[in-house]
C-alpha cells in the first residue's frame, strides 16, 4: 500500500505566503485553492492534507500574520514602547498583504474564518506588559491604553498604506510625529 505524502512545514508556509497575495490581489471570496496550491508549486491536494478547506485556509493565513506580528512585537517589547510602534510599522511596512488581510475585514467575508483569539490577542501582549513595565499604565488599565496606542499606529500605517495623502507624503516624519504624541501621553506617573 502506498504512504500519503508528507508535507512539510516549508510547504505550509509557501501556501500561506500565496494564499496571502492571492487574497490581496483579489480578495478572500475569489481565493480558489487551485491557484494557492499552484503559486506555492503543489496540489489542492496538499491544501486539504494541511488546511482541510478555504476557510481553514484564510483563517490560518490570518494567525500566520497575528503569529509573525506578535514575534516582531516580543522582539521590540525590550527596548519599550516606541520601538513597539517602529515595529509595528516595519513589520506592516514588510508584510503588506497579511497586514491589509489581518485588518481589512477578511475575517468577516469568509463564512467559517474564525481565528483564534488567544492568537490574535497575543500579539498585543508585548505592549501590554511595556505599558505595565514602564509604569504607563496599571496592570487593570494596560489593555485599553493598548488598545489606544494600537488604534493610533493603526491609524497612521493604514493611511500611508491607502495613499489618502499622495505618493510625496513625508511618511516617517508623520510617523515619528505619532510615536511622539504616544509617548507625550504616555509618560511614568
Amino acid at each position: 500500500m502506498a504512504r500519503p505524502p508528507v508535507y512539510d512545514e516549508a510547504l505550509r508556509v509557501r501556501l500561506l505566503d500565496a494564499a496571502a497575495e492571492i487574497i490581496d490581489r483579489k480578495g478572500p471570496a475569489r481565493l480558489s485553492l487551485r491557484d494557492a496550491a499552484q503559486a506555492a508549486g503543489t496540489s489542492t491536494s496538499a491544501v486539504y492534507a494541511l488546511f482541510g478547506g478555504k476557510a481553514e485556509l484564510v483563517t490560518a493565513v490570518i494567525e500566520h500574520g497575528f503569529t509573525s506580528f506578535g514575534r516582531a512585537q516580543a522582539m521590540a517589547e525590550p527596548e519599550g514602547l516606541r520601538a513597539l510602534g517602529v515595529a509595528y510599522r516595519s513589520w506592516a511596512l514588510h508584510n503588506p498583504a497579511l497586514y491589509r488581510l489581518m485588518f481589512g475585514g477578511a475575517m468577516l467575508t469568509v463564512a467559517d474564518c474564525s481565528p483564534d483569539p488567544a492568537t490574535t490577542q497575543e500579539s498585543m501582549m508585548p505592549l501590554v506588559r511595556a505599558l505595565v513595565k514602564g509604569g504607563l499604565a496599571t496592570e487593570a488599565d494596560s489593555p485599553r491604553a493598548a488598545l489606544a496606542i494600537w488604534a493610533q499606529v493603526h491609524g497612521a500605517v493604514s493611511l500611508e498604506f491607502a495613499g489618502v495623502a499622495g505618493a510625496d507624503a513625508p511618511w516617517d516624519a508623520v510617523y515619528d510625529s505619532v510615536l511622539d504624541t504616544i509617548e507625550r501621553g504616555f509618560r511614568p506617573a
